[in-house]
């Protein structure tokens, strides 16, 4: 098993939300047909991310979804993981609920990750550094999968998302100075798009944005994380035409 202690991190400044996401109203989404049982396996995942897939991004976010390539002084690179547990029950993804006093998101679900740094040799490093900073959980128990599209945030980050295994033996860390709690959700929870909900925010200077959200227990997961989520489920629902599960 890994245990560690985190590094010191930059020092945030205390921002209090400005709306709550959960009061935006909800308006109608495309239904989306279910995934096999079998799609949200480990082994098909692997496969999946093995050979080509013919897919598309999710329609509402297409332009969001096309930043790879995208700089400037006003966007930050970023990159998260999206961790897959196996579990006697069926694959896990494990999350982060952000501490109350970060400058950016707090209080939000996310993945592990944050912004790219200059040591960073790329993406993939930047995510897997995070991730070992924020929750303990370092290169020995992870296995990487692939990664997806990168995401253009509200907030101008770039998030980038890894895609991989987190392996058994290992420990969760958490860094308090940066993550609340951490906590799984069954995959089979997040796949399932009868439970996404396409939420329309009005702007205070006019004009509105869209986001997805995902309700599991006490969690609401929205914002750039729930579109992500759907993300993977649209590339998912592509594999399962080519691929025999």
């Amino acid at each position: 098993m890994s245990e560690s202690t985190s590094p010191p991190r930059r020092s945030r400044v205390i921002v209090a939300p400005s709306f709550d996401p959960r009061s935006q109203p909800v308006v109608s989404s495309e239904t989306l047909p279910p995934l096999s049982p079998s799609c949200i396996r480990l082994d098909f995942i692997q496969s999946a991310f093995e050979r080509p897939i013919d897919w598309k991004v999710e329609p509402v976010f297409t332009s969001s979804f096309k930043v790879d390539q995208l700089k400037g002084p006003d966007v930050r690179q970023a990159a998260v993981f999206f961790p897959l547990i196996e579990r006697p029950s069926g694959l896990q993804v494990l999350f982060t609920r952000r501490a109350s006093h970060l400058h950016d998101h707090a209080g939000q679900i996310s993945f592990p990750g944050g912004r790219i740094d200059a040591q960073d040799k790329d993406e993939v490093a930047a995510a897997l550094r995070e991730t070992y900073e924020e929750i303990g959980v370092g290169l020995e128990h992870i296995r990487l999968i692939g990664t997806q599209p990168g995401f253009l945030t509200s907030t101008r980050f770039t998030m980038k998302p890894i895609i991989g295994q987190i392996l058994p033996g290992f420990t969760i860390t958490p860094n308090m100075s940066e993550v609340a709690e951490v906590f799984e959700v069954p995959l089979s929870v997040l796949m399932d798009t009868r439970l996404h909900r396409l939420h329309r925010a009005n702007l205070p200077g006019g004009g509105h944005r869209f986001y997805f959200s995902i309700t599991w227990q006490s969690y609401f997961i929205w914002g750039a994380t729930a579109a992500l989520i759907r993300n993977f489920y649209h590339y998912l629902a592509a594999a399962q035409l080519v691929i025999k599960p």
